[in-house]
């Protein structure tokens, strides 16, 4: 399910880069192999680091310089990049979404935050680019709750622009990414840099918050309940230690 570890977060921001500089690629589409999106970080990577460590709290920064890096590239990037949610994305991969210029999801994909299922701060940049979409108090509840969203509630809300059918997803997707690839690609470059720079010049800074706030919580005991009743399929009772 294309959950996020180290490697995975290392290989993203290559390709990311590789994509940056390379003056031939004109946009980009981000997809998950499989049936989905990305499940998020990968939680036994993430609980193997506290129990080696007694908090995940190093593991995790170390995890979200890469994830945010990955996202600062396609953000800062001067060509359009669309992600195509072809199935369910949590947590990072929710983040990695939203991320994106522009957003198509099948009409089977799923949304959900999950980072508080286990304990954990939202990262990704969740935190600076959902209240900008759907306004503070809908962002605090999506965080809080962990409402899964289906692929129509996310095109109400306003985190998707279109929703595609699941049954030929991948060649749809690529289309619409294609007539991206073959417009004004310095005119696309140049909308996109200032619709970014009108939402304020704060995204490293949120993202450093993020950072050091899932850290912390790697640190929590509500961390360890949470992955524990995640590995052990069965619901969590946290204490907010």
């Amino acid at each position: 399910y294309n959950a996020l570890d180290l490697r995975m977060g290392e290989d993203l921001l290559n390709g990311l880069i590789a994509c940056d500089e390379d003056p031939a690629v004109r946009a980009v589409l981000l997809t998950g192999r499989g049936p989905a999106f990305c499940a998020g970080g990968d939680i036994r990577a993430m609980r193997a680091a506290a129990d080696a460590d007694g908090r995940a709290g190093a593991f995790l920064k170390t995890l979200t310089v890469r994830l945010h890096a990955a996202v600062a590239t396609m953000v800062r990037m001067p060509k359009p990049v669309i992600t195509a949610v072809n199935g369910p994305a949590a947590g990072a991969g929710f983040s990695l979404a939203l991320a994106g210029d522009l957003v198509v999801a099948a009409d089977s994909a799923s949304f959900t935050l999950a980072y508080t299922a286990i304990g954990l701060a939202p990262d990704g940049s969740s935190t600076y680019f959902l209240p900008r979409l759907v306004g503070p108090k809908r962002a605090f509840e999506l965080m809080a709750t962990n409402e899964p969203l289906t692929a129509d509630r996310a095109l109400e809300l306003g985190l998707v622009n279109r929703v595609l059918p699941a049954a030929g997803f991948a060649a749809a997707a690529e289309a619409y990414a294609r007539t991206l690839a073959a417009g004004p690609t310095r005119a696309l470059g140049h909308a996109k840099t200032l619709l970014t720079a009108g939402m304020e010049r704060g995204l490293e800074t949120a993202m450093e918050l993020e950072r050091r706030a899932i850290a912390d919580c790697g640190g929590s005991a509500d961390f360890i309940a949470g992955t524990t009743a995640f590995l052990e399929k069965r619901a969590v009772t946290f204490t907010g230690r």
